[in-house]
């Protein structure tokens, strides 16, 4: 039996420096009476607080509550797109994954931020959740998407797609796309990259499936796209190959050599070499 999944992305105005939490749920409202076969929603970077480092909340918090209650009454699961994590003195950019009953089973912080001018501490770890019957999905979050090795490792922990929640309203969304594709193609798995509009960015969000074939893209408005993905399309691909030609999954697990340029430290690579210290502008958000 095919293991379909109905999934929702919702492409929301955010309103800069405010909680959208509210808005959020009226939206997730919305998903649930016209698309009742939708089974997990989600939103785009920083969409909850408003790209506000002043909004930063700890875990658990009053809104991840508010999240977890309707995820439990209405039976679905929740990606409330990301947020400021205040933990001790540290600000994260922070993704979390709510179950169809109610509880937090998945926590990303960012481990990319987008230097130089997104101020918030690194992530350190990946992160992959399950939904049972269905698959294993992974976190990433905007310019971690720039980062092949992040991409990857999704892919070798076991994912099946990704949701990459992003905040982009910079000329370089049309680069994010193309990303979307390759990343895809190269783990030969599902993408969904979603941005937000208003002071959440740019809209232009993209649904890839493990070939990369675009399934769907939005424009720069507000939108709710829709799918309904089979993530045994994903094993189809894996085994008989992109196009029914490119095994490039079954060749990377047969590679039997080790790519050596990660087993010292990279920066002191000799690629790195004529490349100045990396430059900061201003601080985002407020």
């Amino acid at each position: 039996m095919s293991r379909l999944l109905g999934i929702a992305g919702i492409q929301m105005n955010v309103i800069q420096g405010q909680d959208n939490t509210d808005m959020m749920l009226k939206k997730m409202n919305a998903v649930n009476t016209l698309f009742p076969w939708v089974e997990i929603i989600f939103f785009s970077e920083l969409c909850l607080s408003g790209l506000a480092m002043k909004l930063a909340l700890p875990i658990p918090n009053p809104s991840l509550e508010k999240f977890g209650k309707w995820a439990r009454d209405n039976k679905k699961w929740v990606i409330p797109g990301s947020f400021y994590e205040k933990e001790g003195n540290k600000i994260f950019n922070t993704a979390v994954v709510i179950s169809s009953g109610g509880d937090l089973i998945a926590r990303y912080r960012k481990i990319f931020p987008w230097q130089p001018l997104e101020t918030s501490d690194p992530g350190e770890s990946f992160c992959v959740f399950d939904i049972p019957g269905k698959g294993r999905f992974g976190l990433c979050i905007c310019y971690d998407q720039w980062f092949p090795e992040l991409a990857r490792t999704l892919a070798l922990m076991g994912a099946e797609a990704v949701f990459c929640p992003t905040a982009t309203s910079t000329p370089d969304r049309t680069q994010e796309l193309i990303m979307a594709q390759a990343n895809a193609i190269a783990n030969q798995y599902y993408w969904f990259s979603l941005n937000g509009v208003g002071a959440g960015g740019i809209g232009r969000s993209v649904f890839v499936d493990p070939e990369g074939r675009i399934l769907q893209n939005s424009g720069e408005g507000e939108r709710i796209m829709t799918q309904v993905i089979d993530l045994d399309v994903v094993s189809r691909v894996r085994e008989y190959g992109t196009m029914g030609k490119c095994q490039v999954w079954k060749s990377f697990r047969d590679y039997n050599g080790k790519f050596s340029i990660y087993q010292e430290d990279v920066s002191k690579s000799k690629g790195f070499k004529n490349i100045g210290s990396l430059k900061r502008h201003h601080k985002i958000g407020g």
